[in-house]
């Protein structure tokens, strides 16, 4: 995941909606800051007030804040577990250590740096492929040095708690997830949250009642119960439960496996005696004895030819509802020996970790544990979020006709809504929706929606414009009737039931077609918005000189000339000349360039 994304939604080609949630204006390490300046004048503007009342701390005292943790905490022997997400947040935590590591003169070179999750190896080849999408600063260093900022030397890729434990200690681990409420982060917290040398430094502020969230509003040193969920091996008499039921399984299986063989052989001989799957023996010439038919004779040698061919049995496919049966082995994939058989002791761990899951019969058990938490605890924001001052000043400068403000606190919310009514007035409607909550935003744009009888399409004469074609349509407008809706009743009760009748509203407008004598004569209506440049390339495709004199565009030696009128706003085009042949050449020129209704 690279960034965030803001969402352009243009309705029937007049509203344009921008959903922008969870951006951030600033520069960053591994990407530029997002630009929303190009949104002016939006019809509906969505976004979020999780920031608006929180203040954030430079970009220089977090990092030095960070620092400053992670080297106290390595020189005191202790581990430093920084809780962050999977793939999201974490590139720019990773560059940036990685970057501290390199330093020679930050003496973090001794330490060990780490990052734990499932899929570390493929976010971080992911990333190495996306430079171009990032930050200027990366992408200029990858095409001068030709130096992947994600190719690192320092960071150790770890998939299980197996292999984080043979990197050496101390160390810090960036690990997934950032509540802390399951995954490796909750099992190293477990781990390493009763020792004092320790630190565990959260990056998000995530959602309230989860342990990351929690530790972060009241800290530590104090004592803690919370749930654990465990994967553990079947024991006793689960065991031979489990394994009963196994073989009973396997048993159902093979029996059932042994009636459709038996089916199948039994379909296979009634073909064989109905003559339909094989004749003749494995002969190259197979021979047919068929009975005459009335007419014919053996006597006299057959025209029909004869042909050599191998031995081949047609085996009938079987289906059943839902199509030909599939044979699994078929599909099988043999599995082929590594050639390289180095390094077994260390993926020995994560082969039995494996093999306990996957292969030992196993339960999930859950149960609580009261911890004490001496380590040091401390919240560094890396959300990557725009404050709330950058996000009102970016509203106030679109100035958006609906602005929807969700996904915040209530007091966040009154004042972004305060900030919004303020600055810009009666010009912009607010909405703040609670959950689930459903609004209206849309305006009122005089675009309805109607439906046309077959008497009145058949009479209409289209234009082409464009992509499209349009047509002048007289007519009169008339409101479907609302159409009775008569809910059903079970036949039993028909003679005590009270049968309601629900009538549904309908707003769907008709236009049906007008007597021509109602019809009341219209000016012809042009349809395009003409460029004079363009129409001197259309005049000089057609061999008629022409060049432009103070913006008047004169035609076949001064005798026509095409202007626009004397209002700048105005799209009326002016054709003055004396009347001939080159006139009334140019004058249907430029009616083509129109769709006349």
């Amino acid at each position: 995941m690279i960034g965030g994304t803001i969402w352009k939604i243009v309705k029937e080609g007049e509203e344009e909606i921008v959903y922008g949630v969870d951006f951030n204006l600033k520069k960053e390490r591994h990407l530029n800051g997002c630009v929303l300046d190009r949104f002016i004048r939006p019809t509906v503007v969505i976004t979020d007030t999780m920031s608006a009342i929180y203040q954030q701390a430079r970009r220089r005292t977090r990092d030095e804040r960070l620092m400053t943790n992670i080297l106290q905490t390595l020189r005191n022997n202790g581990n430093v577990l920084v809780a962050v997400d999977t793939a999201g947040r974490v590139l720019e935590l990773t560059h940036m250590l990685e970057q501290l590591w390199r330093n020679k003169d930050s003496g973090l070179v001794a330490y060990s740096l780490a990052l734990l999750n499932n899929v570390s190896y493929n976010v971080v080849e992911f990333a190495k492929s996306q430079i171009e999408w990032m930050s200027d600063k990366l992408m200029k260093s990858f095409e001068g040095a030709r130096n992947n900022p994600f190719h690192f030397k320092h960071v150790k890729l770890c998939h299980s708690l197996a292999e984080l434990s043979k990197v050496p200690s101390p160390k810090v681990v960036l690990v997934s997830t950032p509540d802390m409420e399951c995954g490796f982060s909750r099992d190293l917290f477990f781990q390493w949250c009763s020792s004092p040398e320790n630190s565990i430094i959260i990056t998000n502020r995530t959602s309230p009642g989860t342990l990351a969230r929690d530790l972060i509003e009241l800290g530590g040193n104090r004592t803690l119960t919370l749930q654990v969920k465990k994967r553990i091996r079947l024991e006793g008499e689960e065991l031979e439960e489990y394994q009963k039921k196994k073989d009973k399984d396997a048993k159902d299986k093979q029996d059932k496996e042994k009636e459709a063989a038996a089916a199948s052989s039994e379909s296979e001989d009634e073909d064989m005696t109905s003559g339909g799957a094989v004749k003749g023996k494995h002969d190259l010439l197979v021979k047919t004895f068929e009975t005459n038919k009335p007419g014919q004779s053996r006597f006299f040698k057959s025209n029909k030819k004869q042909f050599p061919m191998f031995p081949f049995h047609e085996t009938k496919i079987k289906y059943d509802e839902y199509g030909e049966v599939i044979r699994p082995e078929q599909y099988k994939i043999l599995e082929i020996a590594p050639e390289v058989e180095d390094n077994k002791d260390n993926d020995s761990d994560k082969d039995d970790e494996l093999a306990d899951i996957l292969e030992y019969p196993s339960k999930c058990v859950q149960y609580y544990r009261t911890v004490t938490v001496e380590a040091q605890v401390q919240f560094i924001d890396f959300e990557g979020r725009a404050d709330g001052e950058a996000v009102m000043k970016l509203i106030t400068q679109m100035k958006p006709r609906n602005l929807i403000l969700v996904r915040g606190p209530s007091e966040a919310t009154e004042l972004v809504a305060d900030y919004v009514e303020q600055h810009c007035g009666d010009s912009t409607r607010i909405f703040k929706p609670r959950k689930l909550q459903m609004i209206n935003a849309t305006t009122e744009s005089h675009i309805f929606q109607v439906k046309l009888t077959d008497a009145l399409v058949s009479r209409l004469k289209f234009q082409k414009v464009r992509n499209g074609e349009i047509a002048w349509v007289d007519s009169k407008v008339v409101d479907k009737e609302k159409t009775p809706f008569i809910m059903e009743v079970d036949e039993e009760d028909l003679d005590t039931a009270v049968i309601p009748v629900i009538t549904i509203d309908d707003t769907l407008y008709t236009l049906e077609h007008i007597p021509k004598k109602v019809i009341l004569p219209h000016e012809p209506q042009f349809i395009n918005e003409l460029q004079l440049s363009d129409f001197k390339q259309i005049l000089q495709r057609n061999g008629i000189d022409c060049e432009f004199m103070d913006g008047v565009l004169i035609c076949c030696r001064g005798s026509v000339a095409v202007r626009r009128a004397d209002d700048s706003d105005s799209n009326v085009i002016v054709l003055e000349g004396c009347l001939s042949d080159d006139y009334y050449r140019v004058q249907q020129l430029l009616y083509d360039q129109y769709a006349m209704v």
